[in-house]
């Protein structure tokens, strides 16, 4: 049975881990829960990204035999509910770390929330509203 204790892994590929790192770890803030230092003939290059303690993580992963190109669309989203206004220096940190500022396809997130295009224009959103079902 899935309860609200289960671990979440989304995962998702990526053009260049190193400019992703950047991104979600230096712009966002989150940490790096493992890495792929130098992965085997046939296996992908994997970086985890997650809060320190949390019950989700971010895999971005790379084939460096077959690789893919990322293809995201304008509802691919990754939002991050605040609960509280988004701070213009969160934004400014992850435009200086390689991310893009958007308007959403969306209006709802525009109302609520600023989103950037990471590296690979798959798009965060920062929610000032809290998670509240």
């Amino acid at each position: 049975m899935i309860d609200a204790q289960n671990h979440v892994r989304v995962a998702r590929p990526s053009r260049d881990l190193a400019a992703a790192e950047r991104f979600y770890v230096d712009g966002l803030g989150l940490e790096v829960q493992w890495r792929t230092a130098d992965p085997a003939p046939g296996e992908h290059e994997l970086l985890m990204v997650g809060p320190p303690g949390g019950g989700w993580h971010f895999e971005l992963t790379r084939d460096p035999l077959h690789p893919l190109e990322p293809a995201p669309t304008v509802d691919d989203l990754f939002v991050v509910y605040l609960g509280a206004p988004v701070e213009e220096e969160q934004v400014e940190r992850l435009l200086a770390a390689g991310g893009t500022r958007v308007s959403a396809h969306n209006p709802y997130w525009d109302e609520w929330g600023v989103t950037v295009a990471d590296p690979d224009g798959y798009r965060l959103v920062l929610c000032s509203r809290s998670w509240n079902i």
